[in-house]
């Protein structure tokens, strides 16, 4: 797999050294990052403008690259142990999914499930995480319906959101519970949305009825982590 961005290189160099397995620059760097590489003792390789090009598939690499250990799903059973656990259903924006992973690792979420995407670009959603998703376990899953029923069965109580929902701000969460976000454009499935425990939406004010997705996500968890303490 491959990283490319000096944020998430230097990021991955500071904190999960252990994944990085070479890395690749298209410029010259500041002595003393240089010298954290090397302390590494891994390869490091020069690469061209042209080739530097064609593997951020024309992203700004800034010159920096790595090649690092896959990031692997964790299997869906070792979901049941965490209390917070987001699922992602249908979602395609790796840059809202990368945010989404962003302000989960930091509001105290403990685990995300990636559902109905066919093969999702782990690269590109760790890039968008700033790294973030190297700290937080995942779980890939062809299609989460068939996995409600465990995860009330493990005790989590199963939340998503929608705008006719229960006002979160004044919502008293469970301590175990799963919070469901659906597609950018469509929201949850009307299946999943059945099987949920409870709907929960953002008080809007000035008629205005639209939230990105990611923004949407980071308020409901701040609320949902806020809520949980209190009780």
């Amino acid at each position: 797999m491959i990283i490319y961005g000096k944020q998430i290189v230097l990021y991955a160099l500071a904190h999960y050294p252990q994944y990085i397995e070479e890395f690749y620059l298209a410029k010259e760097i500041e002595p003393k990052v240089f010298s954290q590489m090397r302390k590494l003792d891994k390869p490091i390789l020069r690469l061209d403008s042209k080739k530097a090009q064609a593997l951020a598939r024309g992203g700004n690499h800034q010159g920096f690259f790595a090649r690092i250990t896959p990031l692997e799903s964790t299997p869906f059973a070792s979901m049941k142990q965490f209390q917070r656990i987001l699922v992602l259903c249908g979602m395609s924006d790796v840059g809202n999914i990368g945010a989404i992973f962003r302000s989960a690792y930091a509001l105290g979420v403990q685990a995300v499930i990636i559902s109905h995407i066919k093969s999702p670009k782990i690269d590109q959603i760790l890039r968008a995480s700033s790294g973030a998703m190297f700290a937080m376990p995942f779980c890939v899953v062809d299609n989460v319906l068939a996995y409600m029923n465990d995860l009330q069965g493990a005790g989590f109580c199963l939340y998503g959101a929608d705008m006719g929902g229960e006002n979160v701000a004044e919502f008293v969460p469970s301590q175990k519970w799963a919070l469901f976000l659906g597609e950018e454009s469509q929201g949850l499935y009307d299946k999943i949305a059945k099987k949920l425990d409870k709907i929960l939406a953002i008080q809007m004010h000035n008629n205005f009825d639209s939230l990105n997705v990611s923004v949407a996500a980071g308020i409901l968890m701040a609320y949902l982590d806020s809520n949980t303490k209190a009780i």
